[in-house]
């Protein structure tokens, strides 16, 4: 939708998709990363994601990591250099060869295989 647009980009940064857990000395979850829910991040763990939503937005397309090793190392931040002195986006990133032609294309799962899934899944859910 906006990859013909010279003024806008949009760029899925996936530096949580392969995180797991992270864990304290004794192999148990670090609870000092959560909020005293469990549920959300505490002032530690916001400062470890946004560093890598930082490092992500620096690294170009298809190079992205994929994943945050909370090490709670401020050397690990990433900074512009010369040679990338933008955030990374599809374009300025030459992925797929910047030539962006938007044809229509056959979606790979129809939309009602959507909504069956999500049905079956809601019932799998309830039973």
């Amino acid at each position: 939708r906006y990859e013909k647009r010279q003024d806008f980009a949009v760029v899925m940064q996936p530096f949580f998709r392969n995180t797991l857990l992270p864990l304290d000395g004794t192999s148990k979850p670090d609870l000092s990363f959560f909020a005293a829910d469990c549920f959300h991040f505490s002032a530690r763990g916001y400062a470890e994601m946004a560093t890598a939503l930082w490092n992500n937005m620096l690294e170009p397309v298809g190079e992205k990591q994929t994943y945050n090793n909370f090490t709670h190392d401020r050397t690990k931040l990433k900074c512009p250099n010369l040679e990338s002195p933008f955030l990374s986006t599809t374009r300025n990133s030459g992925f797929r060869n910047a030539d962006l032609s938007l044809e229509e294309t056959e979606p790979l799962v129809p939309y009602w295989a959507v909504i069956v899934a999500a049905v079956a899944g809601v019932l799998a859910g309830s039973l």
